[in-house]
């Protein structure tokens, strides 16, 4: 399993807490240390489009100039700013095999363990 996100972010914390306690051996991708993987974050915007995926409720939306704000309208200027600023994106998401959950929701990871999505 690979987890995407933020160390010091508070929920990736919880999820790595989560995997941490349920046993899961995953590999962490830090977008501050590794960057942004094109292609992994092209494939989940494929799953969960980009407008789930572009946090517009944090600070690093905020800060962005208007400009910028009223460009990101569709889905190429959208990977364009993630890849650029990969505090952006919603996190953390965490693949495993052909599945993906964005977001963490103790319910809906647990269920996926259950259920072999996560492994």
């Amino acid at each position: 399993m690979k987890l995407y996100g933020i160390a010091n972010c508070d929920t990736v914390k919880k999820a790595r807490r989560f995997l941490a306690e349920a046993g899961v051996d995953y590999e962490f991708h830090d977008y501050k240390k590794k960057g942004v993987d094109e292609a992994a974050l092209r494939a989940q915007v494929a799953e969960f489009g980009w407008e789930k995926i572009l946090n517009t409720r944090g600070t690093t939306w905020r800060k962005q100039p208007d400009e910028v704000k009223d460009a990101t309208t569709n889905e190429a200027a959208a990977i364009e700013l993630m890849l650029r600023e990969p505090s952006i994106i919603k996190r953390p998401i965490a693949e495993s095999d052909d599945h993906r959950l964005l977001g963490f929701d103790p319910t809906a990871w647990e269920i996926a363990l259950a259920t072999g999505e996560l492994k």
